[in-house]
C-alpha cells in the first residue's frame, strides 16, 4: 500500500542530488588518472534497450596511450551513470544510444545521446 506520508518528489531530489555528488566524486578521480597518463580526450560509445545495456566502446587521444583495463572500466562505467543521470531510463524498450566525449585538458563534457521510439498512427473511421 502507497504510504501517502511520502513526499516522493522529496525522495527524488535527494536521489537526484546524492547521484550528482557521486558522479562529481567520480568525475574529480578519473580526470587526475587520466591526465596523469597524458591522456587529452577520451570518447566512450553507449546502447542500451529492452531494458539492459552497456558501453560499447572506450577510446582515447592520443591514440597510442594505453589505458588500462580496469581504468577503461571506470570510464565506462562513469560514462554509463552520466548518461542515465541525464536520460534516465532510457535503456528501457525501445531504448537510446549515445556517444561521451570528455575533453580532459578543458574538463569539459559533450553528451550526444538519442532515444529510439515507436510511433502509431491510428484512425477510426465509421459509416463512410
Amino acid at each position: 500500500m502507497t504510504n501517502p506520508q511520502i513526499d516522493y518528489a522529496a525522495m527524488a531530489a535527494q536521489w537526484r542530488a546524492e547521484r550528482e555528488t557521486t558522479l562529481k566524486a567520480s568525475r574529480t578521480e578519473l580526470l587526475a588518472q587520466l591526465r596523469a597518463l597524458g591522456i587529452s580526450g577520451v570518447t566512450a560509445e553507449y546502447e542500451g534497450y529492452g531494458d539492459s545495456g552497456n558501453v560499447e566502446d572506450v577510446t582515447v587521444q592520443p591514440a597510442e596511450v594505453q589505458l588500462p583495463e580496469p581504468l577503461a572500466t571506470e570510464v565506462g562505467d562513469f560514462a554509463w551513470s552520466l548518461a542515465y543521470h541525464h536520460h534516465p531510463g532510457f535503456e528501457n524498450n525501445e531504448g537510446g544510444y549515445g556517444t561521451l566525449t570528455w575533453d580532459i585538458a578543458l574538463d569539459s563534457i559533450t553528451l550526444d545521446h538519442a532515444d529510439r521510439y515507436v510511433e502509431c498512427s491510428h484512425s477510426y473511421d465509421e459509416g463512410l
